[in-house]
């Protein structure tokens, strides 16, 4: 490395915790400005508003799971859960020391990945085999993925008997009521048995016998089941960091208006993890992911902050995919349901114009 070179390169490292929706963006946008590394437990990134797809259509998986080094060529990264965060660097649980003068935190939720993209394929093949080969299917859990199996499944296995209970009294709580009821509806229509109100348990049923109990004393049968329930948010590790007081009572990071850490000038978070009063959404966390880059931009020059960006949550809409052609809407104005606002979200996913912010081609399948 010249002189130059080495000089441009001090005070430019920046390590990204997190490779999922915030923080694959981020070390993208990032790369030919900072000597970015990037840290995750897992190879890949994957579209995950877009899994359920995979799970009835497992090559649909081919353009929503996406090799890292595949849109971050000039970066390092390290696969490898991160377990430790000083004031000068991050330790990964494999023993790895990364030095960083700019941090982003974007670990989103807990979720149980394989490491490489092959064994997510593979598993999403193994998920498909199981719902096709059974007559009924028991799915746990009303919110965004269990209402969206759910639909993906009566849709494209018409004539399996597909339950869904949930201990909630009514389904898609982070939407409004009216958004719920259509849901609701949608799903009696397409013959989906909605049980409300009620938890499973799961150890309820044998192996030889599939009958599972509820905890309203009802029976389902059912050849296999699917828990779709929220995971945990992935900040439980901080609290032996040098952020352990960086989290509120939620287990949640707190960001000031340039999504800087609370007392920090070079830590940002981004993403689910983030304290900001908002729906937990992709599109959110991609937009969390172009301020704090900008940011670190700006700090990276020499700018004052008078130059940073500031993030405020917007009108929030959310849009939950109902099988193939049909989406519920919820817009700040209106709630649809139907083919029209299916237009938007159901046929593709988003999966497009998500590979396109990541410098790839929308359509190609093999990465």
């Amino acid at each position: 490395m010249s002189g130059i070179e080495a000089s441009y390169r001090k005070g430019r490292k920046v390590v990204v915790i997190g490779g999922g929706i915030a923080g694959s963006l981020a070390a993208k946008l990032l790369q030919f400005d900072a000597d970015v590394t990037l840290i995750d437990p897992k190879e890949y990134f994957e579209i995950t508003w877009a899994s359920l797809r995979s799970m009835v259509e497992p090559s649909f998986a081919e353009r929503t799971l996406i090799n890292h080094k595949n849109y971050f060529k000039n970066g390092r990264v390290v696969t490898s859960p991160a377990v430790n965060i000083t004031e000068s660097d991050v330790v990964t649980a494999d023993g790895a020391v990364v030095g960083y003068d700019y941090l982003v935190i974007a670990t989103g939720h807990n979720d149980l990945f394989p490491k490489t993209r092959q064994e997510k394929l593979s598993q999403y093949q193994t998920e498909y085999e199981k719902i096709k080969s059974s007559e009924s299917v028991l799915i746990v859990g009303g919110g965004p993925s269990g209402v969206e199996l759910a639909a993906e499944i009566a849709v494209d296995f018409p004539e399996k008997k597909v339950s869904l209970v949930h201990k909630g009294p009514r389904l898609l709580e982070f939407v409004g009521e009216k958004a719920a009821h259509k849901a609701f509806d949608w799903l009696a229509s397409k013959k989906v048995e909605v049980i409300l109100n009620q938890s499973v348990d799961l150890n309820s049923a044998s192996d030889g016998n599939k009958t599972y109990r509820t905890s309203g004393g009802e029976t389902i049968h059912a050849d296999c089941h699917f828990l779709c329930v929220g995971k945990p948010l992935s900040s439980q590790w901080l609290t032996g960091t040098v952020l352990k007081d960086s989290l509120d009572g939620k287990g949640r990071v707190v960001v000031d208006e340039h999504l800087r850490v609370k007392d920090r000038k070079n830590v940002f978070a981004i993403g689910d993890i983030t304290n900001i009063p908002e729906m937990k959404q992709g599109y959110i966390a991609e937009m969390h992911a172009n301020v704090a880059v900008k940011n670190i931009k700006v700090m990276m020059s020499g700018g004052n902050k008078k130059k940073m960006s500031t993030y405020k949550p917007g009108s929030e809409m959310a849009i939950v995919s109902l099988g193939r052609k049909d989406s519920l809407a919820q817009f700040p104005f209106a709630t649809v349901i139907g083919c029209l606002p299916g237009l938007i979200k159901s046929k593709d996913l988003f999966v497009g114009k998500t590979r396109k912010t990541r410098g790839l081609d929308p359509k190609r399948v093999r990465d």
